[in-house]
């Protein structure tokens, strides 16, 4: 199938994404977006079609797939780290946060400085991991190999942990 045939077959395929983008997001401008994503994935693995397949099912699924990755991009960065001994990740969502707590601003201020003192090889991969990027995104970011990455942020992590147990 050439590219123009793909691109029509998606035009002509694409109006009935919208009401599925809003059942999803239930917010037009968020469905705005996830159907422009969505399309430009389409687009981006037309090779992955399988001429003669269900294309509308191809696009629901991709749809899907990328609603469901960013709400889980969402729920990370809600996300924060104890630095207990125990190692325990919080959800902000589900604790009591006390705001406005001058000890608790204060801490925050030394976690992001430790995070910013980090050396910018590790730094780097480790803050957009932090804002919910796969391994493999920022391994496409930087232009790095996988298993780089996460050894980057994994030392990233020792020496933030060494750093915050010394407040």
């Amino acid at each position: 199938m050439g590219a123009l045939e793909f691109n029509q077959l998606l035009v002509s395929n694409a109006e009935f994404l919208k009401p599925f983008a809003i059942t999803l997001t239930r917010d037009s401008e968020e469905a705005k977006d996830l159907f422009q994503e969505t399309l430009y994935r389409a687009i981006a693995n037309k090779d992955k079609y399988n001429v003669g397949t269900n294309i509308k099912a191809w696009l629901y699924t991709i749809m899907r797939n990328i609603f469901i990755n960013n709400y889980r991009r969402r729920a990370k960065q809600k996300t924060i780290f104890d630095a207990s001994p125990n190692d325990y990740l919080l959800n902000n969502s589900q604790s009591a946060v006390i705001t406005g707590n001058a000890e608790s601003n204060l801490r925050i201020r030394d976690i992001q400085g430790a995070i910013h003192g980090l050396p910018e090889i590790f730094r780097n991969p480790f803050l957009l991991y932090f804002d919910g990027y796969k391994y493999h995104e920022i391994a496409d970011m930087l232009q790095e190999p996988l298993g780089t990455i996460k050894s980057r942020i994994h030392f990233a992590r020792k020496l933030l942990k060494s750093q915050i147990q010394q407040f």
